[in-house]
């Protein structure tokens, strides 16, 4: 029994290396000019233990960084780029404009601070991540004055500055996306926003796809993140996805970003454990037939685990799964 044990581990440590090598040997073959379909979060990541996940994530084949100067630790996430082993050109890069910051003035500053904090030259995306603008320094009081058409105006002038390569948008509506493909110069690359089994959206995810709009979805492991409180079955616990992990050899978290990637969206699952980072790499080597992808399909509860409206007094996500109620409590996270 020991033995059979023993194989099993050495068994399981080859596979992580064989990932971890073809995922590094993909790296290295060209400059990262797209978008990644798989990265490491960074929001909610604690301040000690984050340079040392970024730095062990890029040196372990990972070539895409999602940060945002809200999280409050884009200083630690530049150290851990810094004393990882991979040149510039070869990792992309994204930050995030908070809401305070949508005035001309604010954004170049903000941007600039997050590229600096990064220790990189110049941002791959940055997003507009929130469809809401709070006046400079007075807390959450909304900006009436500004609108999402102003701020788009002033991210173009960042692309222009050559601050960053391309800009983008997160947590909109549907009607906001339209509104922005309407007016805009340099229109957006991606879309970020929280999309998982327990809240697929399918049909906005296809229209990102019609208008040639890149998904990213935020929280990809659905209520796995602590600070979610849900009423719903943690997705590691739940049976369907043990049951699929158990049949396709995997772990649950590896089989639902497999399911992320296959369906075209980009993953930033977070992580500040070695053991995690290198395991979740395990989904880029699954695959679903159309009969598991449909019964997969079958899974979505349609809820948001966040949604920040009612303590902003806005309604967001009007037109798509579980908008903010006004009327209802909700958690700002």
């Amino acid at each position: 029994m020991a033995f059979v044990w023993a194989l099993s581990t050495v068994s399981k440590i080859a596979t992580t290396i064989c990932i971890l090598l073809s995922v590094m040997a993909l790296r290295v073959t060209a400059e990262v000019r797209n978008i990644p379909h798989f990265g490491l979060g960074t929001w909610l990541s604690d301040r000690e233990n984050v340079a040392h996940a970024v730095g062990y994530a890029l040196d372990s084949g990972y070539n895409h960084i999602d940060a945002a100067l809200i999280y409050r630790n884009e200083d630690q996430t530049g150290k851990g780029i810094a004393g990882a082993n991979v040149a510039r050109e070869d990792i992309w890069v994204t930050s995030k404009l908070w809401n305070e910051h949508h005035r001309p003035d604010e954004a170049t500053a903000a941007i600039k601070k997050s590229i600096l904090d990064l220790g990189v030259e110049y941002l791959d995306l940055y997003l507009m991540h929130w469809p809401v603008a709070f006046i400079p320094g007075e807390g959450t009081k909304l900006d009436e004055k500004t609108s999402i058409f102003d701020t788009w105006r002033v991210m173009e002038n960042l692309v222009r500055a050559n601050l960053t390569r391309y800009i983008g948008i997160s947590n909109f509506a549907k009607k906001d996306v339209e509104a922005i493909m309407e007016m805009c110069t340099i229109c957006p690359y991606a879309h970020e926003f929280e999309t998982h089994p327990y809240l697929q959206q399918q049909d906005f995810v296809d229209f990102h796809k019609e208008i040639g709009v890149k998904v990213i979805a935020y929280s990809p492991l659905a209520n796995t993140n602590p600070t979610y409180d849900s009423d719903v079955k943690i997705i590691l616990e739940d049976p369907f996805f043990v049951r699929l992990a158990g049949e396709k050899n995997a772990t649950v978290p590896q089989v639902v970003l497999a399911w992320g990637i296959q369906r075209g969206t980009i993953v930033i699952p977070k992580s500040i454990h070695e053991k995690h980072i290198a395991e979740n790499l395990g989904a880029l080597k699954i695959s679903f037939t159309e009969d598991e992808m449909e019964a997969i399909r079958a899974q979505d509860k349609k809820i948001r685990m966040n949604n920040p409206g009612k303590s902003w007094g806005v309604r967001l996500f009007a037109d798509l799964d579980s908008p903010t109620n006004l009327d209802d409590g909700d958690e700002e996270l």
